[in-house]
């Protein structure tokens, strides 16, 4: 059928931030959407809070709005734009819930807009628990036994019938937001409370266990003319139980009997009918009896979802692509393969190798969270490995995680009083280490059968790392190390690390041994059918086979070779680096393509936009290590590398690369050192004239405790070549430093030694992005940051232009930018991190390479940062580009974070140097607090603009608090303080209501929390007692939704945000508007 011509005009619904259970992938997802609807003719409008996104570049929709994700925002821009359609299937849980609010509300009705992808009855019938398991009776297919409740009441009613262990599955929820096991009725309690909390319709499901069963997904995609393809099934390895974002998956499904693959086929494509689903895609989850394989239905996403980007990358099928064209009435026999350019998307993709993916987790940033893996996601990110074989593909996605593990290195400790005790109790309870623990406890000799009773892991999956274990240990008592038995360890996917480690060799001498024995990888294509017909997209994976495939895509200019440049991804996203260095190197990748290059990229997230195969010529999905991107090099030979857009993973390899001879391009790897080398780094500071705080370096304890006190306590204690502030602190005294630095040490890797800085105190802290070609320096961005010094840059909310920064101070930080991008030689990206203390200006530190504020800055002032440095970086000088001066913002805008703590119990929301947000909203206006309103609107909070605000405050914040209060009283807001500001207050003439602090008895602060009796927090604290006895404030405060703010200079925006609201109606205006 040919595409609609009734609509002209379509509404897309982006994801927002990146949070626990949406991340990524909704961009991959969301810019293939706009490109296919552009190309088709269609005018786009694009909602999305997300500024670390490529679809919300200006060039992706004709009108792009970057402002908060809520119904009212969405009406705005709809009697603006007046769409003909709107597109929410593209956009995660978060747009499918936003396109359901507003569609019952009555706008779209109001507005004569129809729904694409999925009709409202479709999305409710999938997401409305109830609804869901009566459409699976009536086409005969099994469910757990189940009831959905929407009270306790009820739920008390269900369990009788259900009993224990029991899964509570909230409805409209992501990444199993809410969702846990209950084994007993004081857990289901407490299960049921915030579960049905974390429902917007509060709602759940409480199902009848099925831990242990083997879990299954489809990708299912339907068109109108009723035609069902399966894209891919996905096999977990680990059992039902563990939610599937959090396991490690496999695809194709490995061990289903041919019988119970068909019988899964016919099940789903029964259910994508009967749900209604006749434009898009659909991921479908199954549960499997591992002895009787009965099947039951677990759930639907009638969306694209994280898998289905997972399935995109494993099979080359465009997903989100395909689902865009079967929204605006392509049918799947008219739509072609881009890859074979010859068979249609009606084909369904067949796989000749074998793909695993593992979850990325960052417990560490979390000491308090419980490391136990449930039906609530926990991960933050994912890397994604081929190979010809299950064990090749696991070993390379071990690999890719960047834990500095390179396959299954031990993790018992030597002097373990128990090791067996300690392995059965990391292999019966789930958590991150456990694929480690089956390893070891084979290497202890544990048998496989005792192994599955401890993990109820498929006994195929554990019989293959016994393979891997077994070739271990035939590599370790072997005499040499000959041709065959190398051969066959690369076969299975040993790193030449690992390799070097199980003989006490270096890993150079693996290579050198099997470049000598010809032993080298050949890259095969992902061809989305087995390679039967010509592939024309050069998309590769490395193995050790015989055939390589990369000589079938040369890539030409005119009559000569286009110059190469490869580009280094970020690896899996993590806390500290996420989302915004993807977007660095896909813009890198872009705008050298468009300059004639060769664009060659190497990464392994299979979330990122980055991994799409049109992005660069090449594209090689393989683990970020400099065995992968040397071997990929000897086959490629660029021109040159770029390591400064990947964050700090491709960094950390610029050494070693260049001293096997690889051109690394821009800023040199001897700058990105120094910048790093705190000795080096300081004398240079020393040379220009500028000031640093005091430090100083500690290679042990010992010298650590002489730094810090010659420094003088408090100081700020790191290790080095770290990102995202990890083990980064605040010491106050000799104990604690002795503690901490302990830690610190355990995570420096090669020795690096300890960095002790002084704590700057009451200072206010700086962001500038800059380019640099050698000869000019541009900047692009000065961001002052709202909170203090001392809570990391990645967790502050920041003000561009800056806020209350006078001229001379702004002219000061661009002044001495220059003279360090000078210093440093930079030629490309660079980032600077000051602080401002009694109108001193400090040197923080200097980052040589594209940081996580790149891609604000530009959607900030519009000018593309990372595609400007890209070009810098092969030779393009600024004055040519027509960039010189500075980036000019026409409205102020305002970064904010998102956090995951409403994930980890037991964690605290203070902020400190090590960061913990996942990801950033922004928001744009004429005015800072409206532009502060919107952002912290767009991370899902809300303003009060009326109420009780409750205050307690540390000793020091007493004065800066009188004004706020005062204005608090004056914006009609009643107050409710602990005695010491209670005292105070009344002393100035301010009233407030005295209540107690929880310690003091009852009824106490969190009482009034829970009672909802206040609408507004603003607790400050300092010192052990006092964060430990005003944490449950906070966290109940998160648990509630209620807005709360940790420092004065936070809650003072927010109080002018509020004054603001109250008098203003929030505007909306599209990026191109602004920016034009």
């Amino acid at each position: 059928m040919p595409k609609r011509n009734d609509i002209h005009k379509i509404m897309i619904l982006g994801a927002g931030p990146i949070v626990i259970g949406q991340a990524c992938e909704f961009d991959y997802s969301g810019v293939q959407a706009c490109k296919v609807l552009k190309e088709e003719g269609f005018e786009t409008v694009l909602l999305n809070s997300n500024p670390a996104t490529i679809m919300t570049d200006p060039d992706f929709a004709q009108h792009t709005y970057i402002e908060p994700l809520t119904p009212e925002v969405v009406e705005k821009i709809i009697s603006i734009e007046k769409p003909d359609a709107l597109l929410p299937t593209l956009g995660g849980q978060t747009a499918l819930n936003l396109a359901k609010d507003v569609a019952e509300r009555g706008i779209l009705e109001k507005y004569n807009v129809h729904l694409l992808g999925a009709s409202l009855t479709t999305i409710q019938k999938a997401e409305d628990r109830h609804q869901f398991k009566t459409a699976m009776e009536k086409i005969g297919l099994k469910v757990p036994k189940s009831e959905t409740i929407s009270s306790w009441e009820e739920a008390k009613s269900g369990i009788c019938d259900i009993g224990f262990p029991v899964i509570l599955r909230p409805s409209y929820t992501l990444g199993g937001h809410g969702g846990s096991i209950a084994y007993n009725i004081e857990e289901f309690e407490e299960a049921c409370e915030n579960a049905l909390s974390a429902s917007p319709v509060r709602q759940v499901l409480i199902e009848q266990s099925v831990l242990g069963w083997k879990e299954f997904e489809l990708e299912v995609m339907r068109d109108q003319k009723d035609n069902v393809v399966i894209i891919c099934s996905i096999e977990n390895l680990d059992p039902m139980g563990i939610h599937t974002g959090d396991s490690i998956t496999v695809a194709p499904a490995q061990t289903l009997t041919d019988k119970e693959y068909q019988k899964m086929r016919d099940a789903a494509k029964k259910i994508i009918r009967e749900m209604g689903v006749e434009t898009g895609g659909s991921n479908i989850q199954f549960a499997v009896h591992p002895k009787t394989g009965e099947q039951v239905v677990i759930e639907m996403n009638p969306r694209v979802s994280r898998s289905s980007a997972l399935a995109s990358k494993a099979t080359g099928f465009p997903i989100a692509k395909i689902a865009a064209k079967l929204a605006i009435g392509y049918t799947l026999d008219e739509i072609q393969n881009d890859i074979t350019k010859e068979t249609p998307a009606c084909f369904e993709p067949a796989l000749d190798y074998v793909v695993t993916k593992i979850p990325r987790f960052t417990f560490e940033k979390f000491p308090k969270a419980n490391d136990t893996l449930t039906t609530q996601m926990k991960s933050v990110g994912e890397a994604m490995a081929m190979g010809r074989t299950f064990k090749e593909s696991l070993q390379k996605a071990l690999c890719s995680l960047e834990i500095n593990r390179r396959g299954f290195q031990k993790i018992v400790k030597a002097d373990d009083p128990d090791p067996i005790s300690c392995i059965e109790e990391h292999l019966k309870r789930p958590n991150q280490d456990r694929i480690w623990y089956i390893a070891e406890a084979f290497r202890y000799q544990m048998t496989l059968e005792h192994i599955r009773r401890l993990t109820q892991i498929d006994p195929w999956f554990l019989s293959q790392i016994e393979e891997i274990l077994a070739l271990e240990s035939q590599i370790v008592q072997a005499k040499d190390v000959t041709p065959d038995l190398l051969k066959q360890a690369k076969a299975m996917g040993f790193s030449d690390y690992r390799l070097a480690e199980l003989r006490g060799l270096k890993e150079e001498d693996i290579r050198t041994l099997r470049l000598e024995w010809k032993i080298l990888p050949t890259y095969k294509t992902v061809d989305t059918c087995a390679a039967e017909f010509e592939a024309y997209t050069p998309y590769y994976y490395s193995s050790y086979d015989q055939e390589d495939e990369t000589h079938c895509h040369s890539r030409e200019g005119g009559n000569l070779p286009k110059k190469k440049i490869m580009i280094l991804g970020g690896g899996p996203n993590r806390i500290g680096q996420g989302i915004e260095f993807d977007y660095c190197c896909v813009h890198a990748s872009l705008s050298l393509k468009e300059a004639g290059f060769e664009t060659i990229m190497v990464n392994c997230n299979p979330e990122t936009v980055s991994t799409d195969y049109d992005i660069s010529d090449k594209l090689y999905f393989e683990p970020l290590t400099v065995e992968s991107i040397l071997s990929i090099c000897d086959t490629e030979k660029p021109e040159g590398v770029i390591v400064q857009f990947g964050g700090q993973t491709p960094l950390k390899l610029c050494r070693a690369l260049e001293s096997h001879g690889i051109p690394i391009i821009g800023t040199s790897p001897a700058s990105i050192h120094l910048a790093e080398n705190r000795e080096e780094f300081g004398a240079l500071i020393q040379k220009l004239d500028l000031n640093q705080p005091k430090n100083g370096f500690a290679k042990t304890i010992e010298e650590a405790k002489s730094v810090a006190t010659k420094i003088g306590y408090p100081v700020l204690v790191r290790p080095s070549y770290v990102l995202g502030g990890r083990a980064m602190e605040i010491v106050y005294n000799e104990t604690s430093l002795i503690e901490f630095s302990k830690k610190a040490f355990q995570i420096s890797e090669h020795d690096a030694p300890l960095l002790i800085d002084e704590f700057l105190q009451n200072a206010k802290e700086v962001d500038v992005e800059a380019i640099c070609d050698g000869k000019d320096v541009f900047i692009g961005g000065v961001m002052e940051h709202i909170e203090e010094a001392g809570i990391h840059s990645g967790d502050s909310t920041c003000s561009l232009p800056p806020y209350t920064l006078t001229l001379e101070q702004i002219d000061l930080l661009k002044e001495t930018t220059k003279k360090l991008a000078f210093a440093l030689e930079v030629r490309g990206p660079m980032n600077v991190q000051y602080a401002f203390q009694d109108e001193k200006l400090y040197v923080l530190e200097v980052n040589p390479r594209a940081s996580r504020t790149v891609p604000f800055a530009s959607k900030a002032t519009g000018v593309a940062l990372a595609k400007i440095a890209a070009l810098v970086m092969v030779g393009k000088t600024l004055k040519e580009l027509g960039y010189t001066g500075e980036a000019k913002a026409k409205k102020i805008s305002v970064k904010e974070v998102v956090f995951p703590f409403i994930r980890f119990p037991g964690c605290d929301v203070l902020l400190g140097p090590e960061m913990k947000s996942t990801g950033e909203v922004m928001g744009s206006d004429d005015t800072f607090a409206m532009a502060f309103a919107k952002a912290y609107m767009a991370t899902g909070s809300k303003l009060p603009l009326k109420g009780t605000a409750f205050l307690s405050v540390k000793d020091s914040d007493k004065e800066p608090l009188y004004p706020l209060a005062k204005k608090l009283v004056q914006l009609g807001f009643s107050l409710m303080t602990t005695r010491g500001t209670h005292f105070f207050l009344q002393e100035k003439g301010i009233p407030s209501r005295k209540i107690k602090k929880v310690f003091e008895g009852r009824p106490h602060t969190v009482d009034a929390l829970k009672n909802n009796e206040i609408d507004l927090v603003i607790n400050t604290t300092f010192g052990e007692k006092e964060i430990s006895d005003s944490y449950s404030i906070r966290r109940t405060s998160l648990l509630k939704n209620i807005p709360y703010f940790t420092v004065l200079s936070a809650a003072r925006a927010g109080i002018d945000a509020i004054e603001h609201l109250q008098k203003n109606e929030i505007q909306v205006e599209s990026l191109q508007k602004r920016l034009s």
